[in-house]
């Protein structure tokens, strides 16, 4: 994280509540005054209780913070779940002497259990209020599940600041939202443009992120803005929310599951932005293209083949395609020895950009992912065991 001082008014706690062995699992990001938000969230139809409550309680622009539980996502777990996850929120609420509206709630961890409710409630009792200061690494620690590392990013926006969290290395392929992710702002916004720019943001940024194609039940992304650093230009505050929004994104793809290298997928001179999204996702979520990278084979005709997967893309002509592995064209053109080395060596960085020019108009979106390893196979397959 940056050295710019954190935004003001914002609060936290975490605490080690036993959901998982070691480490805190239980955090509260909170503002001292009410504050603006705006938030989204995924669109899996399991979407679990945390989801569904956060969605109705962000629906008015206003939430001042809010309480995650980490390790276990509580999720399939019927009206009970719901019933344990408002009782959660409430008892933070009570503690700080707020309307229980005024929190959202996440969960992330393992679906088809139910929260600890004993281990919880003991946990919740020792809560107190007023939080210390906001601790952003405590707190991007204590949400972690299967990450080797807390994600965070300070970025300044005129006299007001910007501090992110987020934490997700797999089940990551967004639909409206992606993972967990936090942002906290003293900056000064109408509810209307903070809801606009975030969304905007979103989308320019977690939702061009893939790790495994996988959309999880849980994602949940939010800003909380308390406005005590007084008004800011909106077009600056949107360039810093992105570039605060940018960095995590590439910090997550790094740290996917068994990851060794981050991927960024380039389209260029598609017929729209959604069509080099299009192409950029079904690219770097490619099984095959995944292991080339991660085995620093410069097997271009992978990019090929799934570029090939758009069939409903009639515009798409493999004779005005380009394609790139870093600055050495593969596709068309015959590849020397001397380019085949520099192939290679971009190949074995821990950054692979590949670059796709469609030769169709001006539209152009960049994505995000990583390699495909032997860990990502082994770690899931014994996630819950």
């Amino acid at each position: 994280m940056s050295d710019h001082r954190l935004p003001q008014g914002f609060r936290s706690t975490t605490a080690h509540f036993g959901l998982r062995e070691d480490g805190d699992d239980f955090t509260v990001l909170v503002s001292e005054s009410p504050a603006r938000c705006a938030a989204v969230f995924t669109q899996s139809r399991f979407a679990g209780p945390s989801v569904l409550i956060s969605r109705a309680a962000a629906a008015d622009g206003r939430a001042r913070g809010v309480v995650v539980v980490a390790k276990n996502a509580n999720v399939a777990t019927g009206k009970q779940g719901e019933a344990d996850a408002l009782e959660v929120r409430r008892s933070v609420a009570r503690t700080m002497g707020v309307d229980e509206d005024e929190l959202l709630i996440a969960s992330t961890g393992v679906i088809g259990r139910r929260y600890p409710m004993e281990q919880l409630r003991a946990g919740l009792r020792t809560l107190e209020w007023p939080f210390g200061q906001a601790n952003f690494d405590a707190a991007a620690r204590a949400i972690m599940t299967t990450d080797t590392r807390p994600k965070t990013i300070t970025v300044p926006c005129g006299a007001a600041t910007i501090t992110g969290i987020a934490k997700g290395v797999g089940m990551l392929e967004p639909d409206m939202a992606t993972l967990l992710t936090f942002f906290c702002t003293d900056a000064d916004l109408p509810a209307d443009r903070l809801e606009g720019v975030f969304r905007s943001v979103m989308d320019r940024t977690f939702n061009a992120l893939s790790i495994d194609t996988d959309t999880s039940t849980s994602d949940t992304a939010a800003v909380f803005a308390n406005g005590l650093a007084g008004p800011v230009d909106v077009h600056e505050f949107e360039q810093a929310l992105e570039r605060a929004a940018l960095h995590l994104v590439r910090e997550i793809a790094r740290d996917g599951e068994g990851a060794a290298k981050l991927i960024e997928v380039r389209v260029s001179e598609a017929r729209d932005a959604a069509q080099a999204k299009r192409v950029g996702k079904t690219v770097v979520n490619s099984p095959l293209v995944k292991t080339a990278v991660h085995g620093a084979d410069p097997n271009w005709g992978r990019v090929a083949m799934a570029i090939g997967k758009c069939r409903d893309d009639l515009d798409i002509v493999p004779e005005r395609v380009r394609i790139s592995f870093g600055d050495v064209q593969v596709y068309p053109g015959d590849v020397d020895d001397r380019a085949l080395d520099a192939l290679r060596r971009h190949l074995g960085g821990d950054e692979v950009v590949i670059s796709i020019g469609l030769g169709i108009a001006e539209g152009s979106f960049t994505v995000y992912g990583c390699d495909l390893s032997e860990g990502y196979v082994r770690l899931n397959a014994d996630y819950t065991t």
